[in-house]
C-alpha cells in the first residue's frame, strides 16, 4: 500500500456553475471578481470529502488574459484574493496550497508557441506574487516541449517544490498535444528536475500509456484528467467561453474513481481531477483509496 497524495478536481469549472452567470471569455477570474466568496467554498468542499492539496483559482490570471479585458493593473489583487481564498478554506481543516499557473496565452494551444524568455520572466513574476503563500507551484496543462521550457525557468527559483503538468492528446495518450512525443518532454524533466510529473487535463482513457512513459522519467508522477467529451473548435478560437465545452455524462464518480485507482495500481502516487470532475468525484475516490489500504497524504 502506498502514501498517496490526493488532489482537489475542477475548480474553474465548479466556480463558473456554482455563479449560474453565463460564462465569460475571462473564465472563473471573472467569477472571483463578482463573487470571491464563492472560490472558498470550492476549496472548503474538496478539503472535506478528502483533498488534502488545495489548487488556487490563478490558472488564468496572467497579464495576457488580463489585458484583452482592460484590467490589466488588478493581476496583484486578483491573486492575492485567490490565496487568501484557498488560505481561508486551509485554516479550517490542515492541507497544502498548490499555487496553479496556467498556460500563459490559452489552453490547448501549443501553436502560439510563447517565446522561452519572455514566458520564463512573465512565470518568475508570479511566482513572486505567489511564493510566500503557497506550499508548492502547479505548472498546469503544458501542451508541447517548448511550454514547458519556458514555465520551467520561470520557476527555477521559486524556493518552493515545482510540479509539472502535462497535458496529451485525448485519442493518443504517449503525445503532447503539439503532436510531439511525450518523451520529448524527459530533457526538460531531467535538466530542471521538478518534484513531481503528472498527466492533467485530458480524457482519462489516455491517461494510462502517458503515465507508461513519464513513470521512466524519475520524479514521483500521477495524473487528474478532465470530464469533458473533448476540445472542440470552437475552444481553439480567440479569447472562447467554456460553454463550448460540453461535461461527459458518462464519468460520474464511481467512474472515474475506476480510472484513477489504475494509475495508483500503475504506481502514481498523486492524483485527483481537473476540469468538471467535482467534489463527489474526489469523495468517492478518497474512499476507495482508503478500502484499498492506502494512506491519503
Amino acid at each position: 500500500m502506498a502514501d498517496i497524495t490526493l488532489l482537489d478536481g475542477s475548480i474553474g469549472q465548479e466556480l463558473v456553475k456554482l455563479c449560474g452567470d453565463s460564462p465569460t471569455p475571462l473564465w472563473s477570474t471573472q467569477v472571483m471578481i463578482d463573487q470571491p466568496d464563492l472560490v472558498g467554498d470550492v476549496h472548503r468542499a474538496y478539503f472535506q470529502r478528502g483533498a488534502t492539496v488545495a489548487t488556487t483559482n490563478t490558472y488564468a490570471v496572467h497579464r495576457s488574459r488580463l489585458v484583452r479585458e482592460g484590467i490589466e493593473d488588478q493581476l496583484a489583487n486578483l491573486i492575492n484574493t485567490a490565496l487568501s481564498q484557498a488560505e481561508q478554506a486551509r485554516s479550517a481543516t490542515g492541507g497544502r496550497i498548490a499555487g496553479a499557473l496556467g498556460p500563459l496565452l490559452a489552453s490547448y494551444r501549443p501553436d502560439l508557441k510563447p517565446d522561452v524568455d519572455e514566458a520564463a520572466g512573465k512565470f518568475a513574476e508570479l511566482v513572486d506574487l505567489m511564493s510566500d503563500h503557497v506550499d508548492l507551484f502547479l505548472i498546469e496543462t503544458v501542451s508541447s516541449v517548448q511550454e514547458a521550457e519556458g514555465a520551467m525557468q520561470g520557476t527555477a527559483q521559486a524556493g518552493k517544490p515545482v510540479w509539472l503538468a502535462l497535458s496529451v492528446m485525448d485519442g493518443d495518450g504517449t503525445r503532447l498535444r503539439s503532436g510531439e512525443a511525450l518523451s520529448d518532454i524527459a530533457p526538460v524533466v531531467a535538466s530542471y528536475a521538478p518534484q513531481a510529473v503528472l498527466i492533467n487535463c485530458t480524457r482519462p482513457e489516455a491517461v494510462l500509456p502517458a503515465l507508461e512513459i513519464i513513470a521512466r522519467m524519475g520524479p514521483p508522477f500521477g495524473a487528474y484528467a478532465n470530464g469533458f467529451t473533448g476540445i472542440t473548435q470552437g475552444f481553439l478560437e480567440e479569447a472562447p467561453t467554456v460553454d463550448a465545452l460540453q461535461q461527459r455524462l458518462d464519468l460520474g464518480p464511481d467512474a472515474y474513481a475506476d480510472h484513477a485507482m489504475r494509475w495508483v495500481e500503475q504506481g502514481a502516487t498523486i492524483v485527483g481531477g481537473c476540469c468538471e470532475v467535482g467534489p463527489d468525484h474526489i469523495q468517492t475516490l478518497a474512499q476507495r483509496l482508503r478500502a484499498a489500504g492506502h494512506r491519503i497524504v
